[in-house]
């Protein structure tokens, strides 16, 4: 681990006469209500005027537009459906990048105290990349195109950016980031989830039991991060939960989403 005590300057413990001075200076509060409520009317002036994040794009083929006419005389939104599709395949595409990542990381610092191995990593980023092209595919089924920007894809986008600034900092640990990694399996697992739901609710069988063998494979991954985790802590010795425990596991995630 790389957390340890040193020199850390930014408490106001550190300086308590410079702190107290500082505070004289600033002198007494304002009002507690009069920049929260400018800063509220600001914000709801932009969320009431400013344009959506993006548009989900018209069929751009025969196909697509008889399936989408099709979809709509039954009454169901095949935009919405196509808009989760597109988030699927920019988390995914995320989420191979980010185990790569974290491949490299393990590969130039010391994780002798957890069970983390090569092989392990390798395979759940293969998952994602394989959920990748997966997607893909689905969303040309459904006349859709795949390089489109839709607004949940722009979104995820956005989300993920943090967590890879986090993967691809050389100062993170192995402890934080397995963090940022957790924290992203445990939102690709949500949103697969709401897939599978769409996917149920438009009659789409065999996209919805695709979602729902990708899923039992995301709770895999949320389920082993989480034990490097803890190791990472100190919390768990390596190994303690083995790969026999991890396949029943994913069984019993199998039945319960079907």
């Amino acid at each position: 681990m790389t957390e340890h005590m040193g020199m850390n300057r930014t408490g106001l413990q550190m300086s308590p006469l410079d702190s107290q001075a500082m505070q004289q200076y600033a002198g007494p509060l304002p009002a507690p209500s009069t920049e929260a409520d400018a800063l509220a009317l600001t914000r709801a002036d932009y969320a009431a005027h400013a344009p959506a994040l993006g548009s989900v794009p018209l069929p751009g083929s025969i196909k697509g537009a008889m399936l989408a006419a099709g979809a709509m005389l039954t009454g169901d939104r095949p935009e919405i459906l196509l808009d989760k599709l597109a988030e699927r395949l920019a988390f995914e595409r995320g989420g191979t990048r980010l185990y790569d990542a974290l491949l490299d990381k393990c590969q130039a610092l010391d994780t002798t105290h957890t069970s983390i191995t090569e092989a392990e990593i390798r395979r759940m980023r293969n998952d994602e990349a394989h959920h990748f092209l997966q997607i893909g595919q689905a969303i040309e089924e459904l006349g859709g195109d795949p390089t489109c920007q839709t607004p949940s894809a722009d979104l995820v986008g956005m989300e993920t950016l943090g967590l890879v600034q986090v993967l691809s900092d050389p100062r993170t640990s192995i402890s934080q980031a397995l963090h940022a990694i957790l924290t992203a399996e445990l939102s690709d697992q949500a949103g697969w989830e709401a897939l599978i739901a769409l996917a149920e609710a438009q009659d789409q069988p065999e996209l919805a039991q695709m979602g729902s063998i990708a899923l039992a494979q995301e709770r895999d991954h949320v389920q082993m991060i989480s034990t490097w985790y803890r190791e990472s802590l100190g919390l768990a010795g390596p190994g303690q939960v083995g790969a026999a425990d991890r396949g029943t596991n994913i069984q019993s995630q199998g039945k319960e989403i079907q």
